[in-house]
């Protein structure tokens, strides 16, 4: 099975291609022009299926990888402090609001759903409802899961093109999320989505309110706002 890999030049010093697994077999490293903060794309002759992604994630702790619908993969970009940080405080909010309502359970950037339509993607900060985590065993809930979270959001950060974080949103909505938001922190500006919907902007607010999935959640910006 042939791979191309799609790296920048100044990136091959961080690349390793004996860090991927067999199932990778040939490796062709192509040098476009693109960004160093870019995410590098794995273009696949043969998809993988859902175990084999499993098994190639597993094999590559490391790294960041998400597997669009078409199958090509994504090695995302680190975070970096600022983004760490803003992303801790939006965790700890919603995994203290998640605790007192009961009603369902948070995930951070690590997990990774796998969606209706075949992608793989991971949202900074997610809520699924527990009832929908009750038919799962506890074999199924050590690896991805294959649903789409009730609420989710997605925090850029300055490696982050907002157009394309954008289209991942609507891929989320797309996928059933009842409720979806976009936080671009640097712009004070925060996209609420919700299905069959435009989504709607609010620029400069000092919280947002949860609803549908996560009603009687409130988000605090400030901290998010300010960063580091």
């Amino acid at each position: 099975m042939d791979f191309q890999v799609r790296i920048s030049e100044t990136a091959l010093d961080d690349f390793h291609p004996d860090r991927f697994p067999r199932i990778l077999g040939i490796v062709q490293v192509l040098l476009p022009d693109t960004e160093t903060t870019s995410p590098i794309r794995i273009q696949v002759e043969r998809r993988l299926n859902d175990d084999e992604f499993w098994d190639f994630c597993a094999q590559n702790p490391g790294l960041r990888i998400e597997r669009e619908a078409s199958g090509d993969l994504l090695i995302m970009p680190p975070a970096g402090a600022e983004t760490g940080f803003r992303n801790s405080d939006l965790i700890a909010q919603l995994t203290t609001w998640a605790k007192q309502d009961g009603r369902g359970r948070v995930f951070d950037s690590n997990t990774e759903y796998i969606l209706p339509d075949g992608a793989a993607l991971s949202p900074d900060a997610s809520w699924v409802a527990a009832e929908r985590l009750d038919k799962f065993s506890k074999r199924q809930k050590k690896r991805f899961l294959p649903l789409c979270p009730d609420f989710l959001v997605e925090l850029t950060s300055p490696t982050d093109r907002l157009p394309r974080v954008k289209t991942k949103m609507e891929q989320w909505m797309s996928n059933g999320a009842r409720l979806g938001w976009l936080i671009d922190a640097d712009r004070q500006t925060i996209y609420i989505y919700r299905p069959a919907q435009q989504p709607e902007p609010l620029t400069g607010v000092d919280y947002v309110l949860g609803e549908g999935p996560v009603e009687g959640f409130r988000l605090e910006l400030s901290a998010i706002w300010q960063g580091l």
